[in-house]
């Protein structure tokens, strides 16, 4: 019987193996070797000084998402996928220095890996966003607030534009979105497949660490650790592999 972090990691690799050929990708013009539609790029959220979120028994959103990342990275090199994480252990990156390095390596999809927060002990579910410069809903907005804050102004390893407006103007927008929209919906409906928690649907925020990426993105946010039940659920499988 697979663990739950182990059900989630397959059915990330179901949605990832699957989106290297969804027909909204493959609308694309086809590449030749070795720059073939091969590549993903995962990043580990958070990481080094940035804790990230935090639950009631001390599991740490970095450690955890790292963990998760690792493992699906190696399943879907099993796939004959070429990965890139952007953090490859406990140390602190810049948002706007993550989705560069994807750039860099001509990745084709992009998925940003994170654990959510609540004040309440009560939410609990998987979240699934895309880029957008107007948020869903006041909570979307809020998250994205949120994460965008681990940026921190800290070694930003580059200015940030004045305005998100900028950003996304300069983004290859239109087919990215669409695309990103696709990508955001396949994941969606992999993991809320997994249950026993519901899924809390796809999403849009003007996340930091999605602007300017040049592919398909998402970032999934894969439970709330500030459920107990969740927490103890994803702390027990994590705990298994540490």
């Amino acid at each position: 019987m697979k663990t739950g972090l182990g059900r989630l990691e397959m059915a990330l690799v179901g949605f990832l193996v699957w989106g290297l050929a969804m027909p909204v990708l493959a609308e694309r013009p086809v590449r030749t070797e070795p720059d073939r539609f091969d590549v993903v790029a995962i990043d580990p959220g958070h990481g080094g000084e940035d804790f990230g979120a935090r639950g009631s028994s001390g599991l740490r959103e970095k450690d955890l998402v790292l963990d998760v990342s690792r493992r699906l990275a190696r399943r879907l090199e099993k796939h004959g996928l070429r990965v890139l994480l952007t953090r490859e252990d406990d140390r602190f990156v810049p948002l706007v220095a993550r989705n560069r390095q994807a750039n860099a390596q001509r990745a084709d999809l992009f998925l940003s890996i994170h654990a959510n927060a609540s004040r309440s002990r009560k939410p609990a579910g998987v979240e699934t966003f895309f880029l957008s410069l107007e948020a869903t809903d006041e909570a979307s907005k809020k998250l994205a607030e949120r994460e965008n804050r681990s940026s921190g102004g800290r070694g930003s390893g580059g200015d940030l534009p004045d305005s998100l407006a900028a950003l996304l103007g300069d983004m290859t927008a239109d087919d990215a979105m669409r695309e990103s929209n696709v990508f955001a919906n396949l994941a969606n409906s992999e993991l809320a497949s997994l249950g026993p928690f519901p899924s809390r649907g796809v999403k849009q925020a003007p996340f930091v660490v999605l602007m300017s990426a040049e592919m398909p993105s998402a970032l999934v946010e894969i439970g709330f650790v500030s459920n107990p039940v969740e927490e103890h659920h994803t702390r027990h499988a994590h705990s298994a592999v540490a």
